[in-house]
């Protein structure tokens, strides 16, 4: 794994943020094109930056000598459930664990702020990321014997027990 990699919270329109979310729309658009019937920047602005913001949500940044290397957010789903969003590892540092430490951090800090499950959803052509969910205990809402494309979006859930959290 990338040496030294601190956490840090920020605002969705952070300067810190910015790699993370121009990246995004570059590879969902790359992957997905019109399959969805709109660019990503649709998805990526469906939702207003305060749903990433303290006390319901937040959004964090992996940081490698002072450089975005990966992050991630999630927003309030209902009372009780966390939704991540915006999961994502720079290209350059894949392959080292950075996703996972992504997503254990999002967990810790939902759970920090009364979150007792966390879902989330990701699409058909990012088996990296149907990978990820399922080595970090996501349950699949969906039947993973299937084709990705004929399953369409890919969802999954997790309860947020302590010791899964803090481990």
């Amino acid at each position: 794994m990338t040496a030294d990699v601190s956490v840090r919270f920020v605002n969705v329109d952070d300067e810190l943020a910015a790699p993370l979310l121009a990246d995004l729309e570059r590879e969902y658009d790359g992957r997905y094109g019109d399959f969805f019937g709109e660019p990503a920047s649709t998805e990526l602005l469906r939702y207003p930056a305060s749903d990433f913001e303290a006390p319901h949500g937040a959004f964090l940044v992996l940081l490698a000598d002072g450089e975005p290397v990966a992050g991630g957010a999630f927003r309030r789903y209902d009372e009780h459930t966390a939704e991540l969003k915006r999961v994502w590892t720079h290209p350059g540092h894949r392959g080292q664990g950075l996703g996972r430490r992504v997503v254990a951090e999002l967990e810790r800090a939902a759970h920090e702020r009364g979150y007792r499950d966390v879902t989330l959803t990701t699409g058909p052509r990012q088996p990296e990321a149907v990978a990820l969910y399922l080595a970090s205990g996501y349950v699949p809402r969906f039947d993973p014997s299937r084709p990705a494309e004929e399953i369409g979006i890919h969802g999954f859930d997790k309860h947020l027990d302590t010791a899964g959290v803090l481990a």
